[in-house]
C-alpha cells in the first residue's frame, strides 16, 4: 500500500495527459499509486495514459460524469493514507508532494496541507503568480472569504478526513474544490508550504474561463457555507461576495476582448463596488476602466489603437491584492 494517493480525474485530456503524468512520476516523494480516472474521454487519452509503464499506475475507465464525481471515484480506489488531486492540464513542481507530507509529519494536528499556485499558459510557460497567501491552523474564516487554495490540484489531504467530510459536492459544476475545503476548515487545520508547487494551466477551455457557470456555482457555495456559519462570522458575506466579483472581473477582462465579455465585465465592477465601497478608491481602478475600454469602441476608431496599445501596459493581475483577507 502506497503512503500517498495521487488521483488524475480526466476527460478528453490529449493534449496535457502526458504532461500532467509526467510530473507526478518526476516527484522527489516517490512512494505513491497515480490513480487516472478517465471520465468517458473520446480523443486518445486513454491510449496515451496506457503508454505509461510504470508499476504505480492504475488506470479506470467509466461513462462521463464531470469532475466531482471523477474525483470521489479516485478517492474510493485510493489505498494511500494521504490524498492528493491534479487535474488532467496542470503540473506539479517536483518536490510538491515531499514538502506537503512533510508540513504535515511536523504538523500531526492538520489535516491539509497546501502550497502555492502559479499560473501557465497552453505551452506551459509563465503567465502570472497566483495569490501567495499563507494560512495555518484554523483557516476556516479566512476560507469563508475566499478560496486561498485557488485550485483542485492544490493539497494534500489526509485520506481519513476526506471521508469523514464526504467527498465532493456532485451536484455543483464549479467551486466545488472550495466547498469540499470549507467542510473539512470546520473540523480541521491547514498548514501552509510558503513555495510555488502548483502550476494551474489557464486557457480559453479551462473551467475557470466560464464566468458564468463560476459566478452560479460560487454564489450556491456562499449561501450554503454562509447559512450554516456561526453568527460571529456573518458579517464576513458582503465581502466573500464581493472577493467573487474581483477575481470574476479579471478572469472576464483577461480571457476575452470580445465586447460581449466587457459587458460582463462591467456588471462584475459595479458587484464588487456593490459589497467592498472600498474597492471604488483602489488605485487599480484606472487600468480596470481602460481595460474595459478596449473592445466598447468601434475598431475603426484611432482611439481604439491608442487605448489597445495602452492596455497593454495595464496589468490587473494585482487586482487580488485588494481582495478582503482580514476577517
Amino acid at each position: 500500500m502506497a503512503t500517498i494517493s495521487v488521483i488524475i480525474p480526466v476527460f478528453n485530456g490529449e493534449q496535457t495527459i502526458r504532461e500532467t503524468i509526467n510530473s507526478v512520476l518526476e516527484q522527489t516523494f516517490s512512494d505513491f499509486e497515480l490513480i487516472i480516472i478517465n471520465d468517458g474521454s473520446q480523443d486518445a487519452t486513454l491510449a496515451i495514459a496506457e503508454e505509461f509503464s510504470d508499476p504505480r499506475i492504475k488506470i479506470f475507465s467509466y461513462q462521463n460524469s464531470g469532475l466531482a464525481a471523477s474525483r470521489n471515484r479516485g478517492i474510493a480506489k485510493a489505498t494511500g493514507d494521504y490524498v492528493s488531486f491534479i487535474d488532467a492540464d496542470d503540473l506539479w513542481t517536483p518536490n510538491k508532494l515531499k514538502a506537503q507530507y512533510q508540513a504535515l509529519q511536523e504538523n500531526p494536528g492538520a489535516a491539509v496541507a497546501y502550497s502555492w499556485t502559479n499560473c501557465i499558459n497552453k505551452r506551459s510557460h509563465f503567465l502570472r503568480r497566483g495569490y501567495y497567501l499563507s494560512f495555518s491552523g484554523d483557516v476556516y474564516r479566512y476560507l469563508l472569504l475566499t478560496n486561498f487554495l485557488e485550485n483542485g490540484s492544490n493539497p494534500l489531504i489526509r485520506h481519513q478526513a476526506l471521508k469523514a467530510v464526504g467527498g465532493f459536492d456532485e451536484s455543483l459544476k464549479s467551486a466545488e474544490d472550495w466547498e469540499m475545503y470549507l467542510r473539512l476548515a470546520v473540523h480541521y487545520h491547514f498548514v501552509a508550504v510558503s513555495s510555488a508547487q502548483v502550476l494551474y494551466r489557464i486557457s480559453e477551455q479551462t473551467m475557470s474561463t466560464n464566468t458564468t457557470r463560476m459566478e452560479v456555482e460560487t454564489l450556491k457555495v456562499i449561501e450554503r457555507v454562509f447559512k450554516q456559519a456561526p453568527k460571529s462570522l456573518q458579517y464576513l458575506k458582503p465581502y466573500s461576495l464581493g472577493n467573487l466579483y474581483k477575481i470574476l472581473l479579471y478572469k472576464a477582462l483577461e480571457s476575452s476582448s470580445e465586447k460581449s465579455k466587457r459587458l460582463v465585465a462591467r456588471r462584475y465592477l459595479w458587484l464588487a463596488i456593490k459589497h467592498d465601497f472600498s474597492f471604488l478608491k483602489v488605485s487599480i481602478l484606472g487600468k480596470v476602466c481602460l481595460k474595459l475600454l478596449v473592445g466598447m469602441i468601434p475598431p475603426a476608431r484611432q482611439t481604439q489603437i491608442m487605448i489597445t496599445k495602452l492596455s497593454q501596459f495595464g496589468d490587473i493581475s494585482t487586482i487580488f491584492g485588494y481582495l478582503k483577507l482580514e476577517p
